[in-house]
């Protein structure tokens, strides 16, 4: 399935990953529910700490909205663990160490940080509704008021 040419109006690609709560998460698992499905670069970066802080200040204003928050990095359990313990989130990280979630959601990008290329998350928001459609797609997030769009948006 050539998942590339993801666009809002489509269902959006079933996956199941390890959670920070050790359990399984299936995306199928949240139909009924608004899914906010986010991918980060790592665990206790400067602006991952600081979107994953937005996301933890906004968070009974998500479950107001029938919303669930998931985040996706490809850290380990371990890392997950620390990071919500030392941020207090409030919300399901998911560990992608394989991939898999990433390249389904075509969220892997050449990177080029002084001069040295590599391979990694672009920061990307998923709104999928209660049917388990994509609704909104951002990509090239910047972390200043992304949580406020997403709101307007829901």
């Amino acid at each position: 399935m050539d998942n590339l040419n993801l666009t809002e109006g489509i269902k959006a690609p079933d996956f199941s990953l390890i959670g920070s709560d050790k359990k399984e998460h299936k995306l199928s698992d949240y139909l009924g529910k608004k899914v906010i499905l986010y991918f980060y670069p790592r665990d206790n970066t400067p602006g991952c700490t600081k979107e994953a802080i937005a996301f933890k200040d906004s968070f009974q204003e998500f479950i107001d909205k029938n919303t669930i928050i998931l985040g996706v990095s490809r850290d380990s359990l371990a890392s997950h663990d620390k990071f919500i313990t030392k941020h207090e989130l409030p919300f399901i990280l998911l560990s992608d160490e394989n991939e898999e979630v990433c390249k389904l959601y075509d969220v892997l990008k050449e990177k080029n940080l002084y001069g040295k290329k590599s391979i990694g998350i672009e920061r990307s928001t998923f709104i999928i509704n209660e049917e388990g459609i994509i609704c909104k797609i951002y990509r090239k997030v910047k972390v200043a008021n992304h949580i406020e769009t997403i709101k307007c948006d829901l």
